[in-house]
């Protein structure tokens, strides 16, 4: 073989040898996904160096040798870069094996009949030697084959460079750079092949440019790979570290236009397909003015509102992180979504039960201080009488004489045990509520007999209305505590003399029944304590003394048996107590 440099091969050749070497070296610094781009490269050097060795030939038989090393390059180099474009871009073929390896078909098979031309010659019809230049050219006449090897190479080019340019014609300013100079990269190139096949530029009659324009463009971006780092943050990474996040995230460019979001973002939208790349903020947050001042912001933001979700409300904590390129220059801005609904309600119901065990908490101390007074004083004072009467410091006729009292003490006491166990019970274990249906008149007029005696003694009347036929599906041993309490309390806070009048009214599905006496009355401050179910005592008209227990126990158990509590009280004219029952039919007589 005889070889005679020239300035275009020799420009060819060593171009080719400084992209080769630059190639080798990037393939080492860059990540597998991104590699791809150096192979396109790679396979752009095979190509210009041995067309730039072709170029030196001096016969038709060297040159056919040499094209056909440089078609090793030549058909690899269109897969190579729709393949970097797919895994640039985050293409997922997981689901689609077959993807990749399809688009080599075409190039190997193109390249099995470049090598067995002579056999079939399907690519070069027939060659010869152009000397009309300044060195040989091999001229050829293209084969049936030759122009479906330019028709994919066109369409994998063009692949490749629409499927960069439409997933990153509204990403930030960093990667939009990175895309322009790739598609400049498939583009460039592209443009200097059309003139060579429309013979409108082929110096020499023959002389294929192509190469050169690919080796001048992948010089370039070898450059910017080394200098300036270009593919050192890669789109793929950031994709999938956006995915792993389980809040949602937007990110704007400085038009407040959409530029990147993941999975997670779809989440907070009844339409998930209202969100997509390119649309403006105004668009998706027209409902949300508040979450639209965030962006711009030049500091991080934080605020909480609530977002529609078809037949439901989320509460959604919306954090707003400003993004930029140098100094206080804001680019961009990052939106980030959590939702805070269960957070919120897991935090309420935390306060709840913090509110209700400090409450717990003071009764139980409460509870300590009666039974050390309230029971202690009474059972003591009792055991100090007995003791003195059985020694003969206090006479019968004095013993009796205190009997009255004694007996209105342990009356005292007997309620206060009763509720204090019936609490106690329903504190420790819970209650078992046993409905029955119940004759509630009955049931009154034999708690009114219990407290008869009591009332007797403050000359105070107990008055029953409307208890005629009336039935009641409740609890009998609940329902006789809070009938006991609800009166003896209206005894306990009459005026001497006065009456408590126990009413009961039928409603369509319920019984109304109502406790009213003419006495103190309460206070404002006490009522709304009363109606929050908070715990207090207060002396009565006699002066006796209280827990505030019983009514805590009325307003449990009548939540219990699925009724509901009213108050209404006026200082000085008395107080009505009114609670509503499961209305029952009377049952029907066994025969």
């Amino acid at each position: 073989m005889e070889f005679i440099l020239n300035p275009y091969a020799l420009t060819l050749i060593i171009s080719s040898l400084l992209v080769g070497g630059l190639s080798v070296y990037i393939g080492f610094k860059l990540e597998d996904s991104v590699r791809w781009i150096v192979f396109t490269m790679l396979a752009s050097s095979v190509w210009g160096f041995f067309y730039g060795i072709e170029l030196t030939a001096q016969t038709v038989d060297d040159m056919l040798v040499w094209s056909k090393l440089q078609y090793a390059g030549l058909v690899m180099a269109p897969s190579c870069w729709v393949v970097f474009s797919l895994k640039y871009t985050g293409y997922d073929s997981s689901d689609k094996p077959w993807v990749y390896p399809s688009l080599f078909f075409l190039p190997i098979v193109t390249y099995i009949l470049v090598l067995t031309n002579s056999w079939h010659h399907l690519h070069y019809r027939s060659t010869w030697l152009i000397t009309s230049g300044p060195f040989p050219i091999l001229g050829i006449e293209k084969g049936i084959w030759y122009p479906v090897l330019v028709a994919y190479s066109y369409v994998f080019y063009f692949l490749g460079t629409f499927t960069l340019w439409k997933r990153f014609k509204y990403a930030n300013l960093h990667f939009q750079r990175q895309t322009q100079l790739l598609i400049m990269g498939g583009l460039f190139p592209f443009v200097f092949n059309l003139l060579y096949q429309a013979a409108w530029f082929k110096p020499f009659d023959g002389l294929d440019i192509t190469p050169y324009a690919f080796l001048f463009t992948y010089l370039l971006i070898s450059i910017a790979i080394l200098r300036f780092n270009l593919f050192n943050l890669k789109p793929v990474a950031r994709e999938k570290i956006l995915e792993v996040m389980t809040h949602g995230a937007i990110i704007f460019d400085h038009r407040h236009k959409i530029v990147d979001f993941n999975s997670a973002a779809r989440k907070f939208w009844n339409d998930p397909l209202d969100l997509k790349i390119g649309v403006p903020a105004e668009q998706i947050f027209h409902s949300h003015p508040e979450i639209l001042q965030l962006l711009g912001q030049p500091s991080h933001r934080v605020l909480q509102t609530r977002m529609s979700k078809k037949d439901c409300f989320w509460d959604v904590k919306v954090e707003s992180v400003p993004l930029s390129d140098s100094g206080a220059i804001v680019s961009g801005g990052l939106m980030l979504f959590e939702n805070i609904t269960e957070q919120i309600k897991t935090n309420e119901q935390l306060k709840k039960q913090a509110s209700e065990l400090q409450q717990l908490n003071d009764l139980k101390d409460k509870f300590f201080s009666i039974i050390s007074h309230d029971l202690k004083g009474p059972v003591f004072g009792v055991k100090e009488l007995i003791h003195l009467t059985q020694n003969g410091i206090v006479t019968e006729e004095e013993f009796l004489e205190m009997l009255p009292e004694i007996s209105k003490n342990m009356e005292h006491v007997a309620i206060l045990l009763e509720n204090l166990l019936a609490w106690t019970s329903s504190q420790l274990r819970g209650e078992y509520i046993q409905r029955e249906t119940l004759d509630l008149g009955k049931l009154i007029r034999s708690q009114k007999n219990l407290l008869e005696r009591i009332a007797r003694e403050k000359s105070i009347l107990l008055e029953l209305r409307g208890f005629e036929d009336i039935w009641a599906s409740v609890d009998k041993n609940m329902f006789e505590l809070i009938i006991r309490n609800l009166v003896s309390n209206a005894i306990k806070f009459s005026k001497p003399g006065s009456k408590v009048l126990i009413s009961c009214e039928q409603e369509d599905k319920t019984l109304k029944l109502c406790v009213k006496d003419y006495g103190m009355g309460i206070s404002e401050e006490n009522l709304q304590k009363l109606n929050a179910g908070i715990s207090f005592s207060t002396r009565g008209q006699s002066n006796e003394s209280g827990t505030g227990l019983g009514l805590l126990l009325v307003r449990e158990y009548i939540v219990k048996n699925g009724g509901t509590l009213t108050i209404d009280s006026k200082l000085g004219e008395g107080t009505k107590f009114c609670v509503t029952v499961p209305r029952a039919k009377a049952p029907v007589p066994v025969a």
